[in-house]
């Protein structure tokens, strides 16, 4: 393999794993900041108990994922300055600014309302509990906001000019409307949450399917990952035809491939105006990743459909192999999102930022054993910390509600007897995890 070839699997690996805990985070957050409000404001204790017990134990599978996800995310950005040091150079000055703001967002906003929401069962009030998670849940989507900012700009560059072989911010509104950035978030928003819901609806069936008897914290799981799950699946379909329009502008070789129609049109005007080359990205790994999200996304579109109509007088968790086939979507969201990412990221090839800089210009000047040496190691780390990720999730998904570390129970100072704020049966929990 060559230098380039090196460089880009070693960024496609790390960045393609790094998704999947981004994917997950971003599903799980809202759903579980939902449970937290309804349980706060849940009168009847027992209820209530219920409900904050589901709260915990989504909880506790959110915060593995999210602890060992951000420790992917932070040598993404090292990446840029290690064999793309040419990107650096020609569009450090505008995507540098989005890319910090979701530094800061998701290194210290996110991290920290994260650990105080952790750390707050037993010890905070109710409304600013369930406040922090709201929190965490809209840092993470303006993580992912400034994220499509910076890569936004890569596939359609908006808002600058070029001084001395440099490109420069001109317009920060431009770059904050960048219709690829916008209807992107929107595709990837409703990606999350049917990944999210999937993840819900997966475990909970497997646990009917296998008599559980926590029958009422998974009844409300259920019906919440599978009416969340249908309708996002089903809107994010028409979210990715809506991108089609904007691709069509924007980046027409991309267009042409993907439609099957006028690509030697678009190479030979591509010649004229950029000087000979070929301009034709990966075919082969556009259409295949297109097509493996298209047939997965109108699968689970159309099964969480069949869901929504057996949660009727329980039908769904009483039919043993449809349980189990709602747990057997889980992995392929994941797959289906990945694919997503290889038809937006590959489609653009040959350029690193559309139309300006190539990615033979971006590569930095390294040695190819150097880019050996660090690829391997990258995804070796990267798959071990994935495998990690995944053996604790399943693990405690499996275990249950019971073996849940999220938060032990301990009352309130204002649940205790005779307090205004509830009974001696009120109980809140204090963190063990």
């Amino acid at each position: 393999m060559s230098a380039v070839d090196l460089a880009r699997l070693q960024f496609a690996a790390t960045t393609g794993i790094h998704w999947l805990f981004v994917i997950l985070t971003m599903g799980l957050v809202p759903l579980v900041a939902l449970m937290h409000t309804r349980a706060v404001f849940t009168r009847d204790p027992a209820r209530r108990a219920v409900r904050e017990r589901m709260t915990r134990f989504w909880g506790q599978l959110y915060v593995i994922n999210y602890a060992v996800g951000i420790v992917t995310g932070l040598v993404m950005e090292f990446q840029f300055g290690l064999s793309w040091s040419g990107l650096s150079k020609f569009a450090g000055n505008v995507f540098g600014a989005p890319l910090a703001l979701e530094t800061l967002i998701a290194f210290f906003a996110e991290s920290t309302f994260l650990g105080m929401w952790i750390f707050g069962w037993g010890r905070l009030h109710r409304g600013v509990h369930v406040t922090l998670i709201w929190l965490v849940a809209l840092t993470a989507y303006a993580s992912g906001f400034w994220i499509l900012i910076a890569n936004g700009f890569m596939q359609h560059p908006v808002g600058y000019a070029v001084r001395d072989g440099a490109a420069y911010l001109t317009d920060f509104a431009a770059l904050l409307t960048n219709s690829s950035a916008l209807v992107a978030l929107a595709h990837i928003t409703l990606a999350a949450l049917t990944t999210g819901g999937v993840f819900l609806l997966g475990i909970s069936a497997w646990h009917f399917a296998r008599g559980t008897e926590e029958t009422e914290l998974f009844r409300g799981s259920l019906r919440l990952g599978t009416w969340v799950s249908m309708l996002a699946s089903f809107f994010v379909v028409v979210i990715g035809q809506m991108q089609m329009p904007v691709i069509e502008r924007t980046q027409p070789m991309k267009y042409a491939v993907l439609t099957d129609s006028g690509v030697a049109e678009v190479q030979r005007r591509l010649v004229a105006q950029h000087g000979p080359g070929d301009y034709v990205p990966p075919e082969g790994w556009i259409h295949l990743s297109m097509n493996t999200m298209s047939i997965i996304g109108n699968t689970v579109s159309t099964l969480t459909l069949v869901a929504v109509v057996l949660l009727w007088k329980d039908r769904l968790v009483r039919r043993r192999p449809m349980a189990y086939l709602m747990t057997a979507m889980i992995p392929f969201t994941f797959v289906a999102s990945v694919g997503g990412w290889v038809v937006r990221e590959v489609g653009r090839q040959p350029w690193l930022v559309y139309g300006r800089l190539t990615v033979e210009d971006a590569l930095s000047h390294v040695s190819r054993a150097s880019l050996v040496f660090s690829c391997a190691l990258f995804i070796a780390i990267f798959l071990a910390l994935a495998a990690t990720n995944w053996t604790l999730i399943t693990r405690f998904a499996v275990r249950g509600p019971d073996a849940t570390q999220l938060g032990a129970t301990e009352p309130l100072p204002d649940d205790l007897p005779g307090s205004p704020g509830g009974s001696a049966d009120d109980k809140q929990p204090v963190p063990a995890f």
